[in-house]
This record gives C-alpha cells, sequence and structure tokens, in this order.
C-alpha cells in the first residue's frame, strides 16, 4: 500500500475528477484501483494530494514526449527504460519498457538493456546514450569529457539538453515512487539482516 493517502473520486477537485475520468472511466480509482496498462493507478491518486503538483508532472509528461522534441522517442526510451533499472523503480522500468518498444526499440536490445555493456546489440549511438544514462543516474551527473564528446557525436545540443532533462525527471519519479511505495515500487526492503540458526556463533 501506498505510505500516504489516496485521494478518492468524491474528494477530488474537479482538475483532477477530469484526470481519473480519462483514465478510470467512471471508477473510484480508490475504492477499485487498476489502470489499461495494468497498475494499480495509485501514482495519480497520491499525487491527487495536490493537484497543482499533479498538473505539473503532467504537464512534463506531455512536454518530454512533444513532436517539437529535438531527441527522438527511440532516444528517450532506450535511456529511460535504463534510468528505471538504474534507479531500481520497477514501475519506472516496466512502463518504459512498454513505451521503448511502442518507440520501436527491438526486443533483443530490450532484453538487454539491463546488461548493456556486455551486450553487442547496441550501436554506437546507443552506447553514448547509455552511458550518458549511467552516468546521470548511477554518478549523480558526474559524466566524463570522453562520454560527452562520444553522445555530442550523434545527438544535437537541444537533443543533449532534452535527454538530460527527461533523464533527470523520471529519475525523480522513481526516486519518488520508491519512497512512497507507489505502483510497482511496494516493496519490501530485501536487504536486511538474515538471522543466524538457533545457537549458532556470532564468529
Amino acid at each position: 500500500m501506498p505510505r500516504l493517502r489516496q485521494v478518492p473520486r468524491a474528494e477530488a477537485t474537479p482538475e483532477v475528477q477530469l484526470v481519473y475520468e480519462r483514465l478510470f472511466q467512471g471508477r473510484d480509482p480508490v475504492a477499485e484501483p487498476g489502470t489499461a496498462t495494468g497498475t494499480p493507478g495509485n501514482w495519480w491518486t497520491v499525487f491527487a494530494l495536490s493537484p497543482d503538483v499533479l498538473a505539473h508532472a503532467q504537464a512534463g509528461f506531455g512536454l518530454l514526449s512533444s513532436k517539437a522534441r529535438a531527441m527522438t522517442p527511440y532516444q528517450r526510451e532506450l535511456a529511460l527504460t535504463r534510468t528505471g533499472y538504474c534507479a531500481g523503480s520497477q514501475f519506472v522500468f516496466s512502463q518504459h519498457s512498454k513505451a521503448a518498444r511502442a518507440a520501436k526499440v527491438p526486443e533483443e536490445k530490450l532484453a538487454a538493456i539491463p546488461s548493456w555493456a556486455s551486450a553487442d546489440v547496441f550501436d554506437a549511438q546507443d552506447r553514448a546514450i547509455l552511458a550518458y544514462t549511467d552516468d546521470l543516474v548511477l554518478a549523480d551527473g558526474r559524466v566524463p569529457e570522453a562520454t560527452f564528446a562520444r553522445l555530442k557525436e550523434h545527438l544535437s545540443d537541444a537533443a543533449i539538453l532534452e535527454l538530460s532533462y527527461a533523464i533527470g525527471t523520471y529519475r525523480l519519479h522513481a526516486m519518488v515512487c520508491r519512497a512512497l511505495r507507489l505502483e510497482f515500487d511496494d516493496l519490501d526492503e530485501r536487504v536486511v539482516e538474515v538471522a543466524a540458526p538457533v545457537g549458532a556463533s556470532a564468529d
């Protein structure tokens, strides 16, 4: 369950009511959860606690997928799928695997995203995007000059700015989903002490 209260349909603002109608077709998403993509839908019902934050997030989705973007959908979704994996968000990884498929990322590349550095299915542009994504997510933006130079061989300055913003946005979404246990990130911490057998030495 999410760590924060969900907003039922009866308590939603008019703006949120419109969102609920579009996504849940008349259902109360708290009482009857579930979206067309198979998620519980509680990202929406928790973000509805702050309607302007929900509106800002939705505007960001539209911004990043706009036809005005210099980056291509393929480039964006390759990076965002890797972002979800690196950030440890099953929700972001799962949703963007689907989006990557729609953006014509081949199945063999999708399957290899977790181990891209040792896979031979990616071309030079793919590898530059994936290396850059890793530096943004795993190294907190410390991008070596060599990695950036390779990226500039394939993407325009505008596309790099957009890609950077997209990766940062979904790193944020991954963090929030994990912290609040939203959607597919409603998971118990798996790194815990495993008890030793009764009577075992402490050595």
